[in-house]
């Protein structure tokens, strides 16, 4: 069962993400040879129909995620920096399922990730979460390391 999460809205450079976001990049850069950072330099905190979530147990902040607007693909919204400071403890879902609430509210009828083909914990996640292989779509095309999901919500 999840933890009693409270779920707020944010910035990633906020001082009560940036610990997360840290966190999620040194993962990353130590068990795949890189940080992840610029497929998320692009964001942009006035798009409306971007938003950063936090998951706060208590007042400490827990787990994070993003989505936003894909160009050229305006019913989509594309999930980036999820991350659970608590490994299997259900943060992760309730920050996922916040955010397919929010893609729902924004007017998205479908929502796109990416991520490396050998984190198989997150191929894993995202397939439990009824999340299904698609095409590699944007800068992704032709990264044979790298596999894109779908969800329609």
């Amino acid at each position: 069962m999840p933890p009693r999460l409270t779920i707020i809205q944010s910035l990633p450079d906020a001082p009560a993400s940036m610990p997360l976001i840290d966190a999620l990049s040194a993962e990353l850069l130590r068990r795949f040879g890189h940080d992840g950072r610029h497929s998320f330099a692009d964001w942009n905190p006035r798009d409306q129909r971007s938003v950063f979530l936090l998951a706060l147990d208590g007042t400490e902040a827990v787990g994070c995620g993003a989505i936003r607007p894909i160009p050229g693909e305006p019913d989509v919204a594309e999930v980036k920096r999820m991350y659970a400071s608590k490994a299997r403890r259900g943060i992760g879902s309730v920050v996922l399922e916040a955010l397919e609430g929010e893609a729902r509210r924004l007017g998205f009828s479908r929502i796109w990730l990416e991520t490396m083909a050998i984190n198989t914990e997150a191929v894993a996640f995202y397939t439990r979460h009824g999340y299904r292989g698609r095409d590699n779509y944007g800068r992704y095309v032709g990264m044979d390391d790298r596999v894109c999901f779908e969800k329609w919500l």
